[in-house]
């Protein structure tokens, strides 16, 4: 118990440091409900209920048809998941901790773990939500055909990895002014909602309203996934390079910032919150 903990190579460092990840993981799905087979429900129902919105509004206003050649359900729940996984992996990382928490005072624990435990807590219901609700879907409405799945994954993943670095930049921020942060993470949040894209297809929008779409990667994103999704509709106006560059630009702004900040902060800087 008052052993310190050593490793004694490389490889029993890294399998330490997986499985601290996991236990991370695990604690912060079980911190979302009681029971974690409910907070796994809750997550497919949020999901649902956003179709099931999006559905009544287009309904409301009296579009019935996919822009697309394809399913129309599809069509709504292609912009809504890779939507629902981005936002909320920007808001899990950066709230994923802080140097005041008392779990990050136990010693095997550090940031890259509470982060990444965040992040996958994040993937795996927004993950589990997805495969339900398309199954759900295919197996009780209509059958469903993705044209390429294996392509609509990685974008799915892609959308994540996203989030996660944009959602670093706003945790090296949340010390310095914890209230602002939170604001611009909300802010980022409700932009999205309509800068995203996953109202329209990017291809039938006209070439005076793209600048204020095309800085977001999510817009890309979203009009990508739809061209792995549907056969007969190729993406013209998003790039595929155009979220990996954005990302990884941020990871390294995300980075160096939580870097500087990490050097500067102190537990008595959240004595007055």
């Amino acid at each position: 118990m008052f052993k310190q903990r050593q490793s004694s190579n490389m490889a029993q460092a890294g399998w330490t440091t997986l499985a601290l990840i996991y236990h991370q993981t695990v604690y912060n799905l079980r911190t979302e409900h009681r029971n974690a087979v409910v907070g796994l429900v809750l997550t497919i129902v949020q999901s649902a209920l956003f179709v099931v919105v999006f559905l009544a509004s287009y309904s409301l206003i009296g579009i019935q048809h996919s822009p697309l050649r394809g399913d129309f359900l599809l069509y709504i729940m292609s912009g809504i998941f890779v939507f629902m996984l981005h936002v909320q992996t920007v808001a899990a990382v950066s709230a994923s901790h802080s140097i005041s928490s008392g779990i990050i005072k136990h010693e095997p624990l550090n940031a890259a773990v509470l982060i990444s435990g965040a992040a996958l807590a994040t993937l795996y219901r927004q993950t589990i939500s997805c495969l339900v609700i398309l199954a759900t879907y295919h197996l009780a409405f209509t059958p469903i055909t993705i044209y390429d799945p294996v392509g609509a994954a990685a974008l799915f993943l892609l959308a994540w990895f996203s989030g996660c670095c944009i959602g670093l930049i706003f945790l090296g921020l949340r010390p310095w002014s914890p209230h602002g942060a939170k604001v611009l993470t909300t802010l980022y949040q409700r932009i999205n909602m309509f800068a995203s894209g996953k109202f329209f297809v990017a291809n039938t929008m006209p070439n005076f309203l793209l600048p204020w779409f095309t800085w977001n990667p999510l817009f890309h994103l979203i009009d990508q996934e739809r061209g792995f999704l549907f056969i007969n509709y190729a993406p013209h106006k998003t790039s595929l390079l155009y979220p990996l560059w954005f990302s990884l630009a941020a990871l390294m702004v995300g980075l160096l910032i939580n870097f500087t900040t990490r050097k500067y902060e102190s537990i008595s800087w959240g004595a007055t919150q």
